[in-house]
């Protein structure tokens, strides 16, 4: 035998030409239900279907009652799972039809696609390190083009369509089965596909066009097992399904010595292949899949729908706009019915399609309005359907893991976008934020946490969920590091914290451990971290990594974790920034002071966080309460520090290092000393950080903007009077000070959030920000306007409305402020009598009144004017 014969293959008394070579279109209902047509009148005993031959295995899973499509087969090569393929099938798609029809009728089914181990070794060559690829062996290869890139579309064209996709729905989709000929289909298209591949044959000939060498050796596989097919089941019992550009090939004979020759040689790595969910929105061309179809949820309608299923389509449309309460009634549904049909009919076409159907809906439901109408094309035409495979499917441990947690947890993968908020002090709702910290420690980004609608308490998570197909992958990279989601993430922690380049990576994977609650990595990301925040000497870093330890900080009281080694490391890091911030804040750039500022305010914060949690303990008292040695003469200055009181015990411990319940208390635990020693040397942390600011405020060698900044910071505390804070401000707008100096100076003290309110409610400052603007010189004011649009722009628009009309009436001293001193020229805060005076001749001369004065020589006062 030396190829497959297209003559005297022998027929059936129903006509039926062997081996019966079904071309179809990849995910086509109408070539599903085509194919199902054909297999009935056909009855072979044998079908043969494009996919790889590892999966035969797993095709008995296909009549299980919990494997619902969208599904994919997986491979991923063992030992590298990132290197994977996937084989969509839908509902709707020839090939899921080809296998559940084999398997309702007890005839044995089998791939005949190129072996995976092949395909993903090709793969690999090509793709190291991308990302996995979604697209099938059978999808047309990127780099192809004209005929071989898209046949389908050059049929279009010929045809006189310019749209692929709507010429196909009028020649197969609106194409119903009936009484004739279940064949004719694949037979036109078979030769439609024959005198297109003779077109690519000549364009190669001529040099125009290049034959994909890799279509070549899967056409050669496939003959080979068609070959043996026929062997093993005769001469008329052998049906294939498969791409219809590969049905040419197949049908033509091929010396079978050239096939083995094209497949020898091939690179080859170790496989394995499982069942995975896939979804519609994978399936549509706009996600990158190669073979995709434009409107998924619309072929998956048109494949269920028993009839009617233009009117099927508008009633499901109408549906969903009332769930997101527009008004749709029965009358909408039959007026756009109507002018769908009509639609189809001006423009020639058999059956209303998918054009018709959603222009009629934008015009008829929707009002006209492209917002609704995206709605019903992202859930409806495209869609988020999630399929679902059997418990049976063959699994990484880590998978199987993870589907016991899920359903434990009753967190179901889901498609579509949700939210998910928790509650950190109830059992369930932690485990279900430990899993998702844990999986996005392993790269599979299940979920993403978001900042929550209400409330702040550390006690509250919210997520955003989402599944998607190549989180599989995903899952099966992140089984190298263990065999249970715990495991895993604990392994991967160990190792992340060793090969941490930086000393904030370092901190917020510290971070990351504590919310994953990995107990068991934690001890070794922190000796790590002690020995990197022991190295680095630059404040900047130490900076970045004191926030994420100070939150950490915060995260015992609700997951009960004990977080007395962090706050050793985060004591020493703030003592260190406070020693290096004053000289590394010397002769600074202005982007370098930029970048510095933000690191102030950093450390501002997590100074307050320790405070809040109850680290800082109270600055006036030692260690049990007794008063603390007062401060050097060095203070921040020379970096020095005061020695704090532990104003903090250890839970459960009395006075006398006696437990609560009067059990004595081992004292000879030197870590947990250390670790108690750590907690109380933290105390007066807040007061040393505001004389950090302090000195950063009154040194003219610092930048405006880190000086306008601490100086912002001391009077948010409450440790700098406003009138000093007012002095300061006068001292940088001093007429000396350069224009550009002066506008960093305020960027530093109103930028950010609040500084407008700060404008607002103290008129004073404001004050002298609008005298010293006015006060800049012309030569000067365009250098200064950056800076100054920067700081004001950020301000919410009613804070710049009420700044203007401040500044538009003269801004003047509240009453009873503290420290009050003479005002700016021009302004108080009554009214001045004699400038009112000076108008009321003018007013008794409209009035129609004489000039009264009176024995001063001042006009007499008129009530009216007055």
């Amino acid at each position: 035998m030396t190829g497959v014969r297209s003559a005297g293959v022998g027929r059936r008394d129903d006509d039926t030409r062997w081996p019966a070579l079904f071309g179809v279109r990849h995910h086509g209902p109408g070539s599903a239900r085509a194919v199902r047509a054909a297999l009935d009148a056909a009855r072979p005993r044998v079908v043969l279907i494009e996919g790889p031959p590892e999966a035969d295995a797993l095709i008995p899973l296909a009549a299980d009652p919990d494997m619902r499509p969208p599904v994919a087969l997986l491979a991923h090569a063992v030992d590298e799972p990132g290197r994977s393929a996937f084989w969509p099938m839908a509902g709707f798609s020839p090939e899921w039809v080809a296998l559940r029809w084999a398997l309702e009728h007890g005839v044995p089914a089998r791939f005949i696609d190129l072996p995976a181990t092949h395909t993903l070794a090709w793969q690999g060559e090509e793709d190291v390190g991308e990302k996995p690829d979604i697209t099938p062996p059978h999808a047309p290869a990127p780099h192809t083009a004209g005929l071989r890139a898209d046949p389908l579309g050059t049929l279009a064209a010929i045809a006189g369509y310019d749209d692929a996709e709507r010429w196909w729905e009028d020649v197969v989709e609106h194409r119903t089965v009936g009484t004739g000929d279940p064949f004719a289909p694949f037979t036109a298209l078979e030769e439609a596909m024959e005198a297109l591949r003779e077109a690519a044959d000549d364009d190669e000939a001529r040099g125009e066009g290049e034959e994909d060498a890799r279509d070549r050796v899967r056409e050669a596989y496939m003959r080979l097992q068609v070959r043996a097919a026929r062997k093993e089941f005769g001469d008329d019992g052998v049906a294939v399904v498969c791409g219809a550009w590969h049905v040419p090939a197949l049908r033509r004979p091929a010396p079978v010595a050239a096939d083995r020759a094209l497949l020898k040689g091939l690179p080859k790595v170790r496989a394995e292949l499982t069942w995975v969910p896939w979804t519609h929105r994978r399936l549509a061309r706009a996600g990158g899949y190669g073979a995709g179809i434009d409107a998924p949820g619309w072929y998956a309608h048109l494949f269920d729908a028993p009839d009617r299923p233009v009117e099927r389509w508008l009633t499901k449309v109408a549906g969903l706009l009332r769930e997101e309460d527009r008004i749709v009634s029965p009358a909408h549904v039959i007026e756009a019915v109507r002018l769908a049909e009509t639609l189809a009919a001006l423009r020639g076409r058999p059956l209303p399609g998918l054009s018709e159907t959603a222009d009629a809906v934008r015009a008829v439901l929707c009002d006209g309005s492209d917002v609704p109408a995206a709605l019903v094309h992202d859930r409806l035409v495209v869609g988020d359907v999630l399929g679902e495979v059997p418990a049976g499917a063959p699994a990484v441990p880590l998978q199987r893991d993870l589907d016991r947690l899920q359903r434990r947890l009753r967190l179901r993968p889901e498609a579509a976008e949700r939210e998910l908020e928790l509650d950190l002090r109830k059992d369930t709702d932690a485990a279900r934020g430990r899993l998702l910290h844990r999986l996005r420690l392993l790269g599979v980004g299940w979920g993403e946490p978001v900042v929550p609608r209400s409330g702040t308490g550390t006690f509250r998570e919210t997520w955003r969920l989402r599944w998607e197909p190549e989180l599989s992958v995903r899952v099966a990279e992140a089984g190298v590091w263990g065999t249970t989601v715990r495991a895993a993430a604990n392994t991967k922690a160990e190792e992340d914290a060793v090969a941490a380049r930086g000393l904030a990576e370092v901190t917020a994977l510290a971070e990351h451990c504590l919310l994953a609650g990995l107990s068991r990595a934690l001890p070794a990301v922190m000796r790590v971290l002690a020995d990197r925040a022991a190295l680095d000497t630059d404040v900047g870093h130490l900076a970045q990594a004191l926030p994420a330890l100070v939150r950490s900080l915060r995260y015992g009281d609700v997951r009960g974790t004990d977080t007395r080694a962090l706050t050793e490391v985060a004591a020493g890091l703030a003592e260190r920034i406070f020693v290096g911030l004053p000289p590394a804040c010397a002769a600074l750039g202005g982007e370098a002071a930029e970048e510095m500022r933000r690191h102030m305010d950093a450390v501002h914060g997590a100074v307050g966080l320790l405070e809040e949690t109850g680290v800082a303990g109270n600055p006036d008292e030692g260690p049990e309460g007794a008063p603390a040695p007062a401060e050097p003469s060095g203070g921040a200055d020379g970096g020095a520090r005061v020695p704090g009181g532990g104003g903090v015990r250890e839970p459960g411990r009395g006075e006398g290092g006696a437990a609560a319940d009067g059990s004595a208390v081992d004292g000879g635990d030197a870590a947990r000393d250390v670790a108690d020693e750590a907690v109380r040397d933290t105390a007066g942390l807040r007061a040393r950080w505001q004389a950090v600011l302090r000195l950063l405020a009154r040194r003219d060698r610092v930048p405006g903007l880190i000086r306008g900044r601490a100086v912002r910071l001391s009077l948010d505390d409450g440790d700098l009077d406003p009138a000093e804070a007012a002095r300061l401000m006068g001292l940088a707008l001093s007429p000396g000070t350069p224009p550009g100096d002066a506008a960093a100076w305020i960027e530093g003290f109103v930028g950010g959030a609040g500084g407008g309110l700060l404008l607002v409610h103290d008129e004073r400052l404001l004050a002298l920000v609008d005298g010293w603007l006015t006060g800049v010189p012309a030569e000067a004011f365009t250098d200064v306007l950056p800076l100054l649009r920067r700081t004001f722009s950020a301000y919410e628009e009613g804070v710049r409305r009420t700044l203007g009309e401040l500044v538009r009436r003269g801004p003047g001293e509240r009453a009873g402020a503290s420290g009050a001193g003479p005002g700016a020229p021009g302004f108080a805060d009554g009214l001045d009598g004699e400038r009112a005076d000076a108008v009321l001749p003018v007013v008794r001369l409209l009035l129609g009144q004489d000039d009264e004065r009176g024995p001063d020589g001042h006009p007499e006062p008129v009530e009216m004017a007055r």
